[in-house]
């Protein structure tokens, strides 16, 4: 399983990004797909999730402001941020679950700076 993900960038606060994640193979295969972020010094965390069955999950800190979508034509997920702010200034991590087994993609730097 390979990911690619793409989309990152530098971006004005309250400006928008659309982070974009191409997984090798069918993506509607896996039973979970998303997003994580890594900012320096912090732990590793769950952005969006996409679950097979039960439908998307947010972390708190982005519920409202990002929208997570699965194009399955395209086998991509997809990750539009909106309203961003320096906080979510971060190195994105696309990931996804096949099987009980994680897979990562490479990280895509995300900054946010007047």
């Amino acid at each position: 399983v390979q990911l690619q993900a793409s989309g990152g960038g530098l971006v004005q606060p309250g400006g928008s990004l659309r982070l974009s994640c191409a997984a090798s193979g069918t993506i509607s295969r896996f039973n979970t797909i998303g997003w994580y972020r890594q900012a320096p010094g912090k732990q590793r965390e769950l952005v969006a999730t996409i679950t097979r069955g039960i439908g998307t999950n947010y972390a708190d800190s982005v519920k409202g402001r990002f929208t997570i979508s699965r194009d399955n034509a395209k086998d991509t997920v997809n990750l539009q941020m909106s309203s961003l702010k320096p906080e979510d200034t971060a190195v994105y991590y696309c990931h996804a679950v096949l099987v009980r087994v994680d897979y990562w993609g490479q990280g895509t730097q995300v900054t946010v700076s007047s």
